[in-house]
């Protein structure tokens, strides 16, 4: 059994083959017309692969890369024959990720944590599944033995306090509150401090996602991390950008505006499951080169998984 096997179990290996189908039936089916009559890979057929690509969410920049590549190596071979180009795709797309991505099989949340609390500010916004990604996020740290606490700083909307409260309960950990309208900074401060005095292990911070205005998101987004820094000098240990996959090209522009506002360090790249979009993980990663950090690939609370990359693509290009 190799290293990823054994951190990757058998259920998330079905779990993530069966929530990529969408996007590996439409992938392939366009893969397949592409190549269809060709005994070698010309440049009808990089032409034909750039568009399954393009078309697919890779990204027009991620896909050039791609082509690029494989152009090279079909000059270098000589000879390539069309039936060989998948696993020619499959090698770059695994490389490209192999670069990218800075988490090879992590377990994660099993992991001794580096800080304690392990801070981490979640962005995003509504309607991409941030607050049931930080319910998930939640579940399996505690599964892994670590106590969590909640921060409810999305108090623009009572709905966010509402929904972080109702997950806090299913999880069965606590949260902290101050209602709609509170000042999101003040309620990161007693976030962190309740999470100081009683020695917990994860802090997750929720935070307003208003994109209308990027100079008051910026603004807000600092202000909770310079309070932070006032109870834990070195918080937020994570700050986490969680994207909807099924918004393809969409989710890349989001990427674009909240790098902008504040320092992302990781990716979360939701609702691969209800989508054929799964190939905007391979734009996302290569274009920002920040990593995926999870992906979520259905309902269960298990299904937002730690992106393992050469799992990933191993369902992504299998038959």
């Amino acid at each position: 059994m190799s290293f990823f096997s054994k951190l990757f179990t058998k259920e998330n290996k079905e779990s993530l083959d069966q929530g990529l189908t969408k996007t590996k039936e439409s992938f392939f089916g366009k893969i397949t017309k592409a190549i269809a009559g060709k005994s070698s890979v010309d440049a009808e057929v990089l032409d034909n692969l750039e568009e399954v690509l393009i078309t697919g969410d890779v990204g027009v920049n991620t896909t050039l890369k791609i082509i690029k590549r494989i152009e090279e190596r079909v000059k270098k071979d000589k000879y390539v024959g069309a039936d060989a180009l998948n696993k020619l795709l499959k090698e770059e797309v695994s490389g490209l990720l192999l670069e990218n991505s800075g988490n090879q099989g992590s377990s994660h949340f099993s992991e001794p944590l580096k800080n304690k609390p392990h801070v981490i500010m979640v962005v995003g916004v509504n309607g991409v599944g941030k607050t049931t990604s930080i319910g998930k996020i939640a579940y399996q740290y505690k599964l892994a033995g670590k106590s969590v606490i909640l921060g409810a700083a999305d108090t623009f909307r009572a709905a966010a306090v509402e929904q972080l409260t109702i997950w806090s309960e299913r999880v069965g950990v606590p949260i902290v509150s101050q209602g709609m309208g509170a000042d999101p900074a003040s309620v990161a401060f007693d976030t962190l401090s309740s999470a100081k005095s009683k020695d917990v292990d994860v802090v997750i911070i929720d935070t307003a996602g208003r994109l209308h205005n990027k100079i008051n998101l910026m603004n807000e987004l600092t202000k909770i991390k310079n309070v932070m820094k006032k109870v834990l000098p070195d918080a937020p240990h994570e700050v986490l950008l969680v994207l909807d996959g099924s918004t393809g090209q969409n989710a890349i522009e989001q990427c674009k505006q909240f790098t902008a506002a504040t320092d992302v360090t990781a990716l979360a790249v939701t609702k691969l499951d209800g989508t054929a979009k799964g190939g905007v993980v391979i734009g996302i990663s290569d274009e920002f080169k920040i990593p995926v950090k999870y992906i979520g690939v259905g309902e269960k609370m298990t299904d937002l998984q730690v992106f393992n990359s050469v799992e990933f693509v191993d369902s992504l290009f299998s038959k």
